[in-house]
């Protein structure tokens, strides 16, 4: 089978998926439309601002157009907003004060957290140096340890808040489903209804139906180069969730007692309101690119995760390669595949945040922007490569071409 052949094979076993992942567009972008039309958006919330930021039209209303499309009370939606690391340190520091606890139900956090929170060192500003503590019960075969959460929730009266981590990070599993965070949230009330229930949501924004805070989730975070972007945002992250859990993180994003009321943007916001409009179908791209990844990868014999029957919640594709030299010729094949700088040769490097050497396929309009064709992977053991993107699915259907020829060549 030669591999246009192995292609058309691929998206023959796809078609269903296919399908589910256009229903999940039209739910998600008639919302998102909804959002737009009750806020009155018009072009006078494009402009510019300069200064303090003070009565910022175009600043307020993405607030409320991205809180109504996430399915929340309330969204704080900044550029200045570095990533989605970022956004979700916002959202602890803002809630948690001296002495409180956070349970995370979805093991440790994804390497570049652990940093910010303090597990990996013991860096400036970090949470734990502000008596802060984050705590991990272990998660296996895609389920909460629930008996160690349980113990932890009625025996430690210092934990304010639960952490679900929605996508993957560099663990091998599937992202949670929002019915698993569903059950997990209710789990949760049931024990303790007081705490915050706080979801890591990036690379999960409109693969499914809903959002986590429509099924309880006090607060969710992520990037604005991911998902919400919608692959035209230059930049950015948000916060959405409860009304009074945003105003507190307003306070830590900006200052106390000005919050969300100050703040600029010298440039256009014409490209988060354009970027968030076509979230919905560039997530559908991207959906549709890892099923085909994953059909093509699964027809050469190799593990992957998720497969194409299972559920998805997020945008990535995992693959497990035999060895780290597959796994560099794949992310060679990637970067050989974009648009941008297509004739750059990645290689594993020691980046800032991680603790393992990290190599990246990222050739894009948007550095770091995962809703385009990219690629990355800690050089460590198993050997997985993480996929997400492309903008369009004719893109993957081209990159998947090179991928395999790059493979074959190798062996």
């Amino acid at each position: 089978m030669n591999i246009n052949e192995r292609i058309r094979a691929a998206e023959l076993r796809c078609a269903a998926a296919f399908q589910n992942v256009d229903n999940i567009a039209r739910i998600t972008t008639e919302r998102v439309l909804r959002a737009f039309q009750s806020n009155r958006i018009s072009a006078r919330h494009f402009a510019p601002t300069e200064g303090y930021g003070y009565d910022d039209t175009g600043r307020d209303a993405l607030d409320r157009v991205f809180a109504e499309s996430l399915c929340a009370e309330d969204a704080l939606v900044r550029p200045q907003i570095a990533n989605g690391t970022h956004a979700i340190f916002l959202a602890l520091a803002g809630t948690l004060e001296p002495g409180d606890t956070v349970l995370s139900l979805t093991g440790t956090p994804y390497d570049t957290l652990e940093s910010a929170i303090g597990l990996n060192g013991d860096l400036p500003n970090a949470l734990t140096r502000f008596g802060i503590r984050f705590v991990s019960v272990p998660f296996q075969n895609d389920s909460i340890d629930r008996n160690a959460a349980e113990e932890h929730l009625k025996k430690d009266p210092s934990v304010r808040m639960v952490y679900l981590q929605r996508s993957r990070g560099y663990a091998w599993r599937n992202a949670l489903t929002i019915a698993q965070i569903k059950d997990a949230i209710a789990f949760v009330r049931a024990i303790r209804p007081d705490l915050i229930v706080f979801v890591d949501n990036c690379y999960g924004e409109f693969t499914e139906e809903t959002e986590p805070t429509a099924v309880g989730a006090d607060l969710i975070a992520g990037s604005l180069i991911k998902n919400c972007g919608g692959g035209i945002a230059p930049t950015g992250g948000y916060i959405a969730g409860r009304k009074d859990l945003i105003e507190a993180v307003s306070f830590r994003q900006t200052v106390p007692g000005c919050g969300r009321e100050i703040g600029s943007y010298a440039a256009s916001y014409r490209p988060f309101y354009e970027g968030l409009f076509l979230a919905p179908h560039t997530v559908a791209q991207c959906m549709k690119s890892a099923l085909l990844f994953a059909a093509l990868f699964e027809s050469l014999g190799y593990r992957t995760m998720p497969k194409v029957e299972d559920q998805r919640s997020d945008i990535i594709q995992s693959v497990m390669f035999d060895t780290k030299e597959d796994l560099i010729s794949f992310m060679k094949a990637v970067q050989a595949s974009a648009p941008i700088d297509s004739f750059v040769v990645p290689e594993p490097w020691d980046m800032p945040g991680y603790s393992d050497p990290v190599i990246m396929a990222a050739g894009a309009f948007v550095q770091g922007a995962t809703t385009e064709l990219s690629a990355d992977a800690p050089i460590r053991e198993p050997y997985i490569g993480y996929m997400q993107g492309a903008l369009t699915y004719e893109h993957a259907v081209i990159a998947a071409k090179t991928v395999l020829n790059a493979l074959i060549a190798a062996h």
